[in-house]
């Protein structure tokens, strides 16, 4: 056992100790939070203008602070690229993390000298949890790669701006930049698919043992290996024994991770984003998150059916329910006030507060009234593949309002390993775990409103093409795995990436 292994189990046992207070005083941790965020905002251009001073509690901060998405934040932060300072948070952003947007195009979410350290703190107490939780700390003293977004920065308004993991990138401890892969030349590559074969050339001869990275961009890295050496990733890598990922629901890539590794391996899941890092898997035998509550951050939940009208419900961490889909909303220490993330997530408990992502609000289907979200589909397509045994690689869902013939459908649209001659008992099993997860979709079933799903094979590499036809091919870009339109289902017939063989 080497001299960091040693370390790190003391570290993670100090660490996550540590960590009690606020885990088990969550709320405590939240007020004193909304206390700070108040106090030290109140003089921004924000905090005048929504009167800070004068907010005495959490039901006084809602009538003032209005509910906010990107769009509607943007005079703000127009503001702060124009040279202002004091605007949203005290000073300037100490850096701007560049973000896709909807009506907006390019978002510039704002990360301050409070808000940066939280985003590393995160990441690194997830690792600590778990050797604390299993004692495995190997991994330390080998190689760990983490596929991540270029870490050459610009400057917007004279701040430096890029993707969030291209600036975390610059702040990787110094005991692990020996261990850390891929190299600065190779990392700064801005194309994908010439990112992937310069990370191959660098990894293949090192001793990998952890490996980070969204599910789908990770599962690339490793069909390229097998491609070029004829060996499965395990046998490459004897010591890979852990897989760091966020971003996206691993369950629908698991059984294809397996059988590409030739192995089981333990995964540990992050929930971060641009605007903070809100959660982590603490318990390597649960398959929620928990959500933290003295990062710099105080949260809100919008009841998910209720976030599109025009007074919604507003709730407190205090006020939320179990098995209750809410729509995140965030007060931050960068300067996020009301802030719509975009995310919907469902609490498993509230002693302490775990959670799960369930998807986004504009990522849903509900043509027909069935308002069917990610976590359902995902779900469906993890039973699928274990049911049937059918290994895929990705997959996206769209209604079809005006089919040729016969009543209107879902339309499953997936990229297998190899597609099976018949579709028949995959398709059964995605249908029945819909039915018994969404009861508006079976009830619109049973009433023939929708005829059951249906699935169209893609062609092998057909939804790369598609992401890499829009500009959004590797790094932190994800395919969305439904939507309640059919601009993707319809691009993909258009780009003839649909396997009509079959």
């Amino acid at each position: 056992m080497g001299i960091k292994t040693t370390l790190a189990k003391i570290y993670a046992h100090y660490i996550v100790k540590k960590n009690q207070k606020w885990i088990q005083n969550p709320l405590a941790a939240q007020q004193a939070t909304f206390r700070q965020l108040l106090s030290k905002a109140a003089h921004t251009q924000f905090g005048q203008d929504h009167n800070f001073k004068s907010i005495t509690d959490y039901e006084d901060f809602k009538k003032k602070v209005p509910l906010r998405n990107y769009e509607q934040l943007k005079p703000y932060i127009d503001r702060i690229i124009n040279g202002a300072y004091n605007v949203l948070w005290k000073g300037r952003p100490l850096y701007f993390a560049k973000t896709s947007g909807t009506t907006s195009g390019t978002k510039y979410i704002p990360i301050s000298r409070e808000s940066m350290p939280y985003h590393i703190i995160g990441a690194k107490h997830a690792l600590l949890h778990y050797i604390y939780e299993t004692g495995r700390s190997n991994f330390v003293d080998g190689k760990m790669i983490f596929l991540q977004g270029s870490p050459v920065l610009s400057k917007v308004g004279g701040i430096k701006t890029g993707r969030l993991s291209g600036i975390a990138a610059h702040y990787v401890p110094s005991y692990l930049q020996k261990n850390r892969m891929p190299s600065w030349k190779t990392n700064i590559i801005e194309d994908w698919e010439t990112k992937v074969q310069a990370i191959i050339e660098e990894t293949l001869q090192e001793d990998m043992r952890l490996i980070s990275g969204i599910p789908s961009w990770v599962q690339t890295y490793f069909e390229n290996l097998i491609e070029q050496t004829g060996q499965k990733v395990g046998v490459l890598f004897p010591n890979f024994n852990l897989f760091v990922y966020g971003g996206l629901n691993f369950e629908p890539y698991r059984q294809k991770f397996h059988k590409l590794i030739g192995r089981e391996v333990d995964s540990i899941e992050l929930y971060p984003a641009s605007e903070g890092f809100f959660a982590y898997q603490d318990k390597p035998d649960r398959d929620d998150l928990l959500l933290l509550t003295q990062h710099g951050m105080f949260y809100e939940f919008v009841p998910a059916n209720e976030i599109f009208d025009e007074h919604p419900t507003r709730l407190s961490l205090a006020e939320v329910k179990p098995n209750v889909p809410y729509a995140l909303i965030l007060n931050t220490n960068a300067g996020l006030w009301g802030y719509i993330i975009g995310d919907t997530v469902m609490f498993t408990s509230i002693a302490p507060y775990r959670l799960k992502v369930t998807g986004r609000i504009k990522h849903f289907i509900s043509a027909f009234g069935e308002h069917v979200i990610a976590k359902e589909v995902e779900t469906a397509i993890k039973k699928a593949q274990e049911k049937t045994g059918i290994n895929l690689n990705e997959f996206t869902v769209a209604p079809q309002i005006n089919p040729v013939e016969g009543l209107p459908y879902h339309e499953w649209l997936v990229e297998f390993d190899s597609t099976p001659k018949n579709l028949s008992n995959f398709a059964k099993s995605i249908e029945i775990a819909m039915q018994n997860q969404n009861p508006y979709y079976k009830d619109l079933i049973q009433g023939k409103i929708l005829r059951s799903a249906v699935i169209t094979p893609v062609k092998k590499g057909g939804f790369d093409q598609y992401m890499k036809s829009i500009g959004k091919l590797g790094g932190q870009n994800k395919m969305p795995h439904l939507s309640d339109n059919r601009k993707i289902a319809d691009t993909l017939y258009q780009m003839n990436l649909i396997d009509s063989s079959k």
